[in-house]
């Protein structure tokens, strides 16, 4: 019987664009990442801490939002590989990290 013991699975981690590169949002000072965390923050739920990326490209254009982690009331655990594996993974060049607590 022979055994193959360089046989592993595969793992797949994706990033999915779907705008187009000219219909993504621009981020030329604070006030523009603000407005856009706005419309994610607004369907959070009160009473517990989320923790956010806003991956950009060179032109500082979007290429999307991902939460990083969920926490309770009194607080969330953020692992900086998770931010760098998805800021890798969509060949961004900048982020903005968020953090919403209320």
């Amino acid at each position: 019987m022979k055994i193959d013991y360089f046989h592993v699975s595969e793992i797949k981690v994706s990033y999915s664009d779907k705008v187009k590169a000219s219909e993504r949002a621009k981020i030329c000072a604070s006030k523009d990442a603000v407005n856009i965390l706005d419309t994610v923050f607004e369907d959070c739920i009160q009473h517990h801490e989320e923790f956010y990326v806003m991956l950009l490209n060179r032109s500082n254009r979007v290429l999307g939002i991902s939460c990083i982690s969920k926490g309770g009331i009194s607080g969330t655990v953020v692992d900086v590989k998770i931010i760098l594996q998805t800021a890798l993974k969509a060949h961004a060049t900048g982020l903005i990290i968020s953090h919403y607590a209320e």
